[in-house]
């Protein structure tokens, strides 16, 4: 299987920028927010990843950033969570009054529509159940991975991760109800990153890692392609981890060959400057991501003017 999947060496990117549309963090224009989104550009193909917290703060953004929306067919959710799908259905009947094709298509990973329950047995709180409905409603259809799959030439989903390393990249509280009628703890099943296959090594784009930085990207050089982590981009959910687990996620980033960290979102002002120092990066290779910001395959990262 994975010999099947390894992409050759000619599906490769040539061209990449991402931009922000949101995050804590922002300077000159837009609004912060606990939640992400960004703008993924790969040789002219146009990707929303992930949707923001609030029904109309990625919406904002674009006009602010004066970035158009209308022409991007295609949107990620990384997984259910409320802060990375909040403007789905929105963003859709907005940008569908001019383009009929603007976000119609939602790729999520296998298991984001599963019950889940706060522990009180009764009450449902998986959002992306009535998201679902809506987003239907207004014309958008979900496409559901559940493995790896190239979406374009070098532009791949993980769909859910592995998880090989005991990283537990996620707050306690919700239950998943099973089949069977019981419950388990919720530890994302469905989360999914983007991966980008580029000459310099693979870029990868992630909405909170809940699966764990450590186990995508290795699941990533071992079902897509061997090659180095050239960029880490997004959020990673390491806000929260103690020193002894940022010094054990730098060695393995080190090890991947890690050489630009954008950390926005959940990762953790603190969790970014540790893993530069850790990693052995510096303020041109690793900052905290604000919106507007992003990165560029020719010319490095653009974390925006608040977090140079």
């Amino acid at each position: 299987m994975a010999a099947a999947l390894a992409c050759s060496a000619a599906d490769k990117v040539a061209s990449l920028d991402v931009r922000l549309l949101s995050t804590m963090l922002t300077a000159d224009e837009g609004y912060g927010e606990w939640g992400f989104a960004a703008l993924v550009v790969a040789d002219g193909h146009r990707i929303l990843f992930d949707t923001g917290a609030h029904p109309d703060t990625v919406l904002r953004n674009a006009r602010d950033l004066h970035i158009d929306l209308s022409n991007v067919p295609d949107v990620i959710l990384s997984h259910h969570h409320l802060d990375h799908t909040a403007g789905l259905v929105t963003l859709r009947r907005e940008y569908a009054k001019a383009n009929p094709t603007a976000l119609a298509r939602a790729h999520v990973g296998a298991g984001i529509f599963q019950s889940r329950t706060d522990g009180s047995g009764a009450r449902e709180v998986n959002t992306m159940i009535a998201t679902k409905r809506d987003y239907e409603s207004a014309g958008g259809t979900f496409i559901e991975y559940s493995q790896a799959r190239e979406m374009f030439p070098g532009v791949w989903l993980t769909g859910p991760v592995p998880r090989k390393y005991p990283e537990k990249n996620w707050s306690a509280g919700r239950l998943l109800r099973l089949a069977d009628g019981k419950t388990a703890e919720d530890n994302l099943p469905e989360d999914q990153s983007l991966v980008i296959v580029t000459d310099k090594g693979l870029v990868l784009i992630s909405g909170c890692g809940h699966a764990g930085i450590v186990n995508t990207l290795d699941y990533a050089r071992a079902r897509i392609a061997p090659a180095p982590i050239y960029a880490a981009l997004g959020g990673f959910h390491l806000y929260q981890a103690s020193d002894e687990t940022l010094a054990w996620t730098a060695s393995k980033l080190k090890d991947f060959g890690l050489q630009n960290l954008l950390g926005a979102h959940c990762t953790g002002i603190e969790a970014v400057y540790r893993l530069r120092q850790l990693i052995g990066l510096d303020r041109k290779t690793a900052a905290v991501g604000a919106v507007g910001g992003g990165f560029n395959l020719a010319t490095g990262l653009d974390p925006g003017s608040i977090a140079k």
